[in-house]
């Protein structure tokens, strides 16, 4: 599996879709609480994240099904910490799965200002 995170309009599709030949076709975008891992590429984990109770269990319960993946992860995680318990508890999961799936890839690249910097 590889992870590719980086912050909001970072260019971290297009970086998958340029080095890994990723189509439109290819491209799952989450929504709250569903995954479609039949794709080649799962995009916005973290809106998966935000809508699922549990979405470390649920990525550890289905870890078959993502192996051969390309995952993509906006980073929200880091800077200022939410006010409101909902959106602390979404950056925390959010951060906690990014850990777990950082263990478990063959790749991690970070994608800033579209420039790919590679953490593992």
């Amino acid at each position: 599996m590889i992870l590719i995170i980086g912050g909001a309009y970072q260019g971290k599709l297009d970086y998958a879709k340029d080095t890994f030949g990723i189509t439109d076709e290819d491209v799952f975008i989450c929504d709250a609480g569903k995954i479609d891992f039949s794709k080649r590429c799962i995009y916005k984990i973290e809106e998966f994240a935000y809508g699922h109770p549990d979405p470390l269990g649920y990525f550890q319960a289905h870890r078959e099904e993502w192996q051969n993946s390309i995952l993509i992860l906006r980073d929200v995680f880091c800077g200022v910490v939410p006010m409101g318990a909902e959106n602390r508890a979404w950056r925390q999961n959010t951060g906690r799965l990014a850990q777990y799936l950082s263990k478990e890839a063959a790749q991690v690249s970070r994608i800033f200002c579209g420039l790919e910097q590679r953490l593992k």
